[in-house]
């Protein structure tokens, strides 16, 4: 980033003719008005208030020195004025309010910003775009009832011969940032000309280096104006940063690392983990913070705790609302803890759920806490003053909402036909697959692992056909698997050492009947194998009988838990988020924000890193959220990087995944090119929409900027953004031959789509059914806590007597199941201030100035709408059993929009929760 100081000496650097204006006026307030959208966000408009502020340009002459400093009488100039809109607080406390006000008497004599024009011309002396300076004075906002948003003006004289401007430079004399919404200049020829910003304006006092702020046009590299850039260079060059040092809280750089910051070594050394990244355990790159490493262990980086925030570059911090929302939920999850925690208190032990009616309570009658139990909570969990107060009068806010898999039917947990549902319809539908060959073989080490043969026999699944052959099925498509024992089984002699851990790892055999229904018909629970004993693999079907009845549900419950853990560890963490991260860091770092390439992938980047520094910090840390509720316990990371070996990026492409698993096939006569083998698979035929109306965007979008045959390859930026996303983002998978090559048009538009589809589509289906379906614990167990009683264990007598007992025995704990519906809750809530997919946020209406642009998304808007009408209709079609019929729910993760709060529908543009 380029210094701007208001000295002479600079002045040479940025100007172009020295001018001798007239005293600048004092800034005149604009009125903004506030409407409401559908989605409750506030919609700003400035209504200037005064005429003369958008005025045709006025001209007049000065006196003007050239470049030997010879007076020059009667140049031609004019006065433009800039409108600097600002973003306040919303919530202020005394001591900002005071600090406020003496801003605003700084802002009044001219002391608060300095703002420098550029144009896109160069000036032959200084050889840089030409330029003028001036200072923003008198802040006098016009008093409104939403004073956050304000509007300020200023005066430039700038020479006709100025050119149209292309930059602004912006120095923040304050004390403290500022966040900077937009700058709007009126008084050139071809009408207002936006500096969309939307972004912090870090103090000189923290960095006299001041911010560069782009007009609102897309330029490729090749395409810059002379006169920026030096600009577009000097702005990518200020967000790398040289790889050194430890990260301050109001910088802008994005760098790479890897995942050493799980663990806390220092702290307990049961709480050290493993580092993620590298040769060993493969991962994806995360944002450098530049901590110091811990104190015992110097690969790892020393911890920052809550409430103490995790470095992520300024603009990346959530917004006001949004930190509202998230604070708001972590309140209740923590209020949600204490239902548990309370009868823990009574009881001095966690204790398991004994009959279904205690689950029930959870969403029915919730748990009223008296005084002397809220004083000895406190005391013994140390919960601070205000969470005292809280409690003392939010009693309500210890009940749980009814999750929609029980809202319409209570027992539908316990059908087979709504176990094979979610299957295709539930929070994670992307791992089933069709079964290619017989038998199903292991990939593992037989001689560590044993013989590869699954247990699942030929003549135990034709049992279950009705006559019809294993061959057959195969042949007509009709058998499906989920299998997660190859993932599972290497972690699992660790994870059964960890108390109350008790896990196999799983088949699940489903078979697809004429009448378009998918049944489980076979489970196999393996452990490793053992010297004493030669029996490791279990096979259970629904069978006839009670006991078998009992047995079959509780495989199904291993099931479930295995299921959460490869839904969370992988399908949501690794494959969304984590995966999604380096591509964040590489747009910032390799393409202007003047880039057309950046500017499609901004909103989709909106909050990602934020949210995963959060994860880092509470959920996926050594023992943090996820390690406490999962089976994988203190090695589901570990368990996500064996995953991440697998993952190939070609393969997050929607239709290609479908292909790769087997589920459907090209058909060149169907719309999306696709033909499903199970038509009534919700999340891959509603994908397939989103996917194919996202693929068509991007497709108008890179054609409408690449014209030239070789406009791909010949674009710099491009190719250095793909190739640090290759070789440092994923450094551990740079050379797979499988990355797909960035030479054509066609290329870019599969790269990009892939990338929009994962920070929208598959997130949102993956993750706001959170709470949906896991909120009601039996559903969806998170862990399993005991094996499944064998005749000749002793635990078999009481199954036989109570099998309910030793069910819900086996399930989490009323401490584990309360603590990850909590939190479940809160990942399925969508903020106040989401932006969706095919919505545009007005606040930043003025992206870009290409109205071909704005038509080819008004279309892709457009688009969405009919989608969600299409969608709306299948959940309301009868003959589409996976998403109606009796207590069916709908199938509505994948509607584009959506309101505020958990509402199991809403396609947010990036990855924000």
């Amino acid at each position: 980033m380029l210094a701007f100081k208001p000295k002479p000496s600079l002045k040479s650097t940025f100007s172009g003719t020295a001018l001798r204006r007239p005293p600048l006026l004092h800034g005149i307030p604009a009125v903004v008005s506030f409407s409401w959208t559908a989605r409750s966000r506030p919609l700003v408009r400035a209504v200037i208030s005064d005429d003369k502020t958008v005025e045709s340009p006025k001209t007049s002459s000065l006196d003007q020195k050239d470049s030997n400093g010879s007076v020059i009488s009667g140049s031609s100039v004019r006065e433009v004025r800039a409108v600097v809109t600002i973003r306040k607080k919303m919530k202020e406390n005394i001591t900002e309010k005071i600090e406020n006000r003496w801003e605003m008497l700084m802002n009044g004599i001219g002391r608060g910003i300095l703002i420098r024009l550029i144009s896109e011309e160069i000036d032959p002396v200084t050889k840089s775009g030409k330029s003028v300076e001036t200072r923003v004075r008198g802040w006098l906002p016009k008093p409104s009832e939403h004073v956050h948003i304000l509007e300020y003006m200023t005066d430039f004289s700038v020479p006709s011969d100025f050119g149209k401007p292309g930059a602004v430079l912006i120095t923040n004399l304050h004390a403290k940032e500022f966040h900077l919404l937009e700058i709007v200049i009126h008084g050139f020829d071809d009408g207002p000309i936006f500096f969309p910003a939307n972004t912090w304006i870090h103090s000189r006092n923290d960095n006299p280096e001041s911010r560069i702020i782009f007009r609102n046009q897309a330029y490729l590299p090749s395409q810059t104006p002379p006169g920026l850039n030096d600009l577009r260079r000097e702005d990518l060059l200020s967000l790398r940063g040289n790889g050194k040092g430890e990260r301050k809280p109001h910088e802008r750089i994005y760098d790479y690392d890897v995942y050493n910051d799980l663990g806390k070594p220092d702290k307990d050394e049961d709480l050290a983990r493993p580092v993620l990244g590298g040769e060993e355990r493969p991962y994806p790159r995360r944002c450098r913070t530049g901590r110091p490493p811990s104190k015992t262990d110097p690969l790892c980086e020393s911890r920052i705790e809550k409430p103490h925030p995790v470095y992520v570059p300024r603009d990346e911090a959530f917004e006001e609302i949004k930190q509202d929302t998230f604070s708001a939920g972590r309140l209740k999850a923590l209020l949600h803890n204490l239902v548990p925690l309370m009868a823990a208190t009574l009881s001095s032990s966690d204790i398991s759920f004994t009959c279904f009616s205690d689950i029930d309570k959870l969403y029915n009658d919730g748990f009223v806490l008296k005084d002397d139990e809220q004083r000895e909570l406190g005391d013994n969990l140390f919960i601070g003053n205000m969470m005292k107060q809280v409690l003392s009068v939010g009693q309500k806010l210890l009940k749980y909402e009814i999750p929609a898999v029980i809202r319409r039917d209570r027992f539908s947990w316990l059908r087979d036909n709504e176990f094979a549902r979610q299957a295709l319809a539930g929070v994670n539908p992307v791992n089933i697959e069709i079964v290619k060959e017989f038998p199903i073989l292991s990939k593992l080490d037989p001689a560590i692992y044993g013989p590869p043969e699954s247990a699942i026999t030929k003549e135990l699944i034709e049992q279950e056909l009705h006559g019809m052959s294993v061959d057959k099925a195969i042949e007509e498509k009709r058998l499906f698997i989920l299998d997660f024992h190859d993932m599972l089984l290497p972690f699992i002699k660790r994870m059964n050492n960890l108390p109350g851990r008790k896990s196999y790892a799983s088949r699940t055999v489903f078979f697809y009947s004429k009448t378009g229904m998918l049944t489980p018909i076979a489970i196999e629970l393996s452990l490793p194998p053992t010297t004493s004993s030669s029996r490791n693999k279990y096979v259970y079907t629904h069978g006839h009988g009670a006991t078998t009845h009992w047995l079959w549900k509780m495989a199904k419950a291993h099931v479930c838990a295995n299921d959460a853990g490869v839904h969370q560890l992988v399908n949501h963490w690794l494959r969304t988020h984590a995966c999604m991260e380096p591509y964040i860091i590489a747009t910032h770092r390799q393409l202007s924000s003047m880039h057309p390439v950046y500017k499609l992938l901004h909103p989709h980047m909106r909050y990602t890193l934020e949210i995963n520094a959060l994860a880092r910090q509470s959920l996926i840390n050594g023992g943090g959220i996820i390690e406490a509720s999962f089976s994988p316990g203190k090695y589901a990371m570990e368990l996500s990087s064996a995953a991440y070996e697998s993952w190939r990026f070609d393969r997050e492409a929607l239709p290609a995944d479908l292909i790769q698993r087997g589920v459907a096939v090209e058909d060149p006569s169907t719309p999306g090119g696709l033909k499903l083998l199970i038509e009534d698979y919700p999340y891959a035929a509603d994908g397939l929409l989103i996917w194919s109306a996202i693929k068509e965007w991007v497709e108008s979008y890179v054609e409408h900027f690449y014209t030239e045959p070789d406009s791909v390859t010949s674009d710099v930026e491009l190719q250095a953004w793909w190739s640090e996303i290759k070789n440092r983002g994923h450094h551990d998978k740079r050379n797979e031959p499988w990355w797909p090559k960035l030479t054509t048009k066609e290329d870019l538009s599969g790269i990009l789509t892939t990338m929009i589809w994962t920070a929208s589509g598959q997130h949102a289906a993956i993750n706001f059914g959170q709470y949906p379906f896991g909120g009601y614990m039996p559903n969806r167990p998170t862990l399993m806590r005991k094996l499944i009683p064998q005749e000749t264990d002793p635990e078999f007598e009481k199954f036989i007597q109570n099998p309910q007992s030793v069910f819900l025995s086996s399930l989490p704990t009323q401490l584990q199941a309360t603590k990850i519906m909590a939190v479940q809750d809160t990942l399925s809530t969508h903020s106040p201030d989401e932006e969706y997919l095919g919505q545009m946020n007005h606040l930043h209406r003025s992206w870009i100035n290409d109205h071909k642009v704005l038509e080819m998304f008004d279309k892709f808007a457009s688009k969405l709408g009919e989608i969600e009408e299409t969608i709306n209709k299948r959940n309301k079609d009868i003959r589409l059993k996976n998403r109606n019929g009796a207590g069916i729910p709908p199938y509505e993760l994948l509607l584009p929009s959506s309101g505020p709060g958990v509402t199991g529908r809403g396609i947010p543009n990036s990855i924000s929760i």
